[in-house]
């Protein structure tokens, strides 16, 4: 029977996350597509080709901007980018050559470990590795997950925040740019997109990752280790900073800076809706990346690109936007 502890090694594997992060580019221009193909089949006969140009340059710059957020957040807040698959390739074939010259091993074993120079090993693999071979080779293999530490905890956050800003600020200017060139009251549009993108860093990205955070230094300094505390620990800030407290501060910006700075006196107060609730995924992976599991960063590009989009259409709980007058 395979052991809970293998699954975890499973997905540990720093081919697997490498190969993730190669196909996301690829996954998220097809979903993007997919997108696309809807809105227009949905718009009107004659809007078509005006909701088709509109879309495709909003789900374009959501798109290359989440594409493109790791590596910008990581360049501004000084944090080390995920190693490309040829390095992990090249690192795991040097380990395990000089494993095996080193070390005699059953040619079952053997067979797996050549494997795993280039591939994704199996659980039957990783379970099999885990009994027979070298625990500290293993590990050395198969690094496990590491908790981070109360001195680089908002380092981290800094990371997180910083990267679900750019695929916002990447859908505000892309909606922009579409109404721009569609909409003769393009200006009046602005400060939607404005204020669903402040909604949607405020209560789904920043102040979750805040709230996670700050639990979890609040926990270390309580010198509890215990992953299901520190869990349920992050859980709770997000829910008291995120959930609660992000969506009336969001709705307050907009009400008193955004709307009187943009002209508009008309305001619609932003409600939670079953999307929102959908989007917090991502502060499960923000849970799970200060738990140290690595393998849940390639799906940040897609958890907050839907941010993205949704400020660049400049969604307001589908109310038709107020006009002074």
């Amino acid at each position: 029977m395979i052991k809970i502890s293998s699954i975890g090694k499973y997905l540990d594997q720093p081919i697997l996350t490498a190969k993730l992060n190669k196909n996301i580019p690829m996954l998220m221009c097809a979903g993007g597509a997919t997108l696309l193909g809807n809105n227009i089949n949905q718009a009107p006969k004659g809007e078509k080709a005006k909701t088709g140009l509109k879309s495709t340059i909003i789900l374009g710059t959501t798109i290359v901007s989440a594409i493109k957020a790791p590596k910008i957040a990581a360049l501004i807040t000084k944090r080390e980018c995920a190693k490309p698959l040829k390095t992990i390739i090249k690192e795991n074939s040097e380990l395990i050559t000089n494993y095996l010259k080193e070390n005699k091993v059953s040619d079952g074993l053997e067979t797996i470990l050549n494997k795993a120079k280039t591939k994704i090993l199996s659980l039957r693999e990783i379970d099999k590795l885990k009994k027979e071979g070298n625990k500290d080779f293993f590990n050395k293999l198969i690094p496990p997950p590491e908790n981070i530490k109360a001195k680089d905890i908002f380092k981290e956050i800094g990371w997180l925040s910083t990267y679900g800003a750019i695929p916002v600020a990447g859908g505000i200017t892309g909606g922009v740019i579409a109404d721009r060139l569609t909409e003769k009251d393009w200006k009046n549009q602005i400060p939607n997109k404005i204020n669903e993108g402040i909604y949607q860093y405020l209560a789904n990205i920043f102040l979750c990752n805040i709230g996670a955070g700050a639990a979890l230094g609040i926990l270390e300094k309580m010198n509890i280790k215990s992953k299901a505390a520190r869990c349920v620990g992050m859980v709770s800030g997000i829910i008291l900073t995120g959930i609660v407290g992000g969506s009336a501060m969001a709705n307050y910006i907009g009400k008193k800076v955004i709307n009187p700075m943009m002209g508009k006196q008309n305001s619609e107060t932003r409600t939670p809706e079953l999307l929102d609730i959908g989007l917090h995924a991502d502060d499960i992976a923000t849970v799970s990346l200060l738990s140290g599991l690595k393998w849940i960063e390639p799906s940040l590009p897609i958890l907050y690109s839907v941010s993205g989009y949704r400020a660049g259409i400049g969604y307001r709980n589908n109310n038709p936007p107020k006009t002074k007058g």
